[in-house]
């Protein structure tokens, strides 16, 4: 096990087998380590956290040879705030900041300059790509792929293998590179299953979009879309709008 001298570790903190924390970490009281966990210099752990075996917390982003979105630039520390749960073998990079109680799945990653609202469940196997914001109570599930410059707001929905995309041009011109943007997911907003989002598509709130869906057209709010190309099909039924569940806290 390696810590810095520089890294200022809490109270009750429990460390495994083979962790590493580099210069300047900050690890608040009564957190949980497991083995193998790798903790980049200045990130910042709020208490009561839970990061599993083989996690990397901090990572650096690497820029390659024909990266579209990848900038290089200095980041703010990760942060992590109170309460939030990692699972093995996550990469959770530099300049994130996952807010509290925020639970992420084994096998997870998410890039640099992403937001996670408190709450939020990040499933097993789900990538969150850069410049996202995710709001808070949302829940992605199980290998969900939400691509960079993406928008999912407070309560919202993302079944498994759902895809964000960003690039109409499919990586042909530079000029595309002024039109990238990913989907914007509205307050209470739901996804299902392997249904795909082309870029810069605006899902209504609480709207649900269903199962194997290609979403090439706005979708308005409180609607439910369906098929390949999605269109409408009927309304939300009101016993399933977010104002009318036990959870909602407004």
């Amino acid at each position: 096990m390696y810590i810095s001298q520089t890294a200022r570790i809490g109270e009750n903190v429990t460390f495994g087998h083979n962790v590493v924390v580099e210069d300047n970490v900050v690890i608040g009281n009564n957190v949980l380590v497991g083995h193998n966990v790798v903790i980049r210099r200045d990130t910042i752990i709020g208490e009561g956290c839970v990061i599993a075996d083989n996690t990397v917390l901090g990572k650096e982003p690497f820029k390659a040879s024909i990266s579209a979105t990848t900038e290089k630039k200095e980041l703010a520390p990760l942060v992590l705030g109170k309460y939030v749960t990692i699972g093995a073998n996550c990469v959770i990079y530099r300049g994130a900041v996952l807010k509290d109680h925020v639970f992420v799945g084994d096998l997870a990653s998410i890039r640099e300059d992403v937001t996670i609202g408190e709450h939020t469940v990040i499933g097993r196997g789900v990538t969150v790509e850069n410049k996202t914001t995710i709001g808070k109570y949302v829940k992605i599930e199980t290998e969900a792929y939400i691509t960079a410059l993406s928008t999912i707001e407070d309560y919202c929905f993302i079944a498994p293998e759902v895809t964000f995309t960003n690039d109409n041009f499919l990586g042909r011109t530079e000029e595309r590179k002024k039109y990238f943007k990913g989907p914007t997911i509205r307050k209470g907003a739901r996804v299902g299953a392997n249904a795909t989002i082309l870029p810069g598509i605006e899902i209504g709130e609480d709207a649900l979009i269903g199962a194997g869906a290609v979403v090439t057209v706005n979708v308005p709010a409180r609607k439910i879309y369906v098929g390949v190309p999605a269109k409408e099909l009927k309304d939300v039924p009101p016993e399933q709008l977010l104002e009318n569940q036990s959870y909602y806290k407004g």
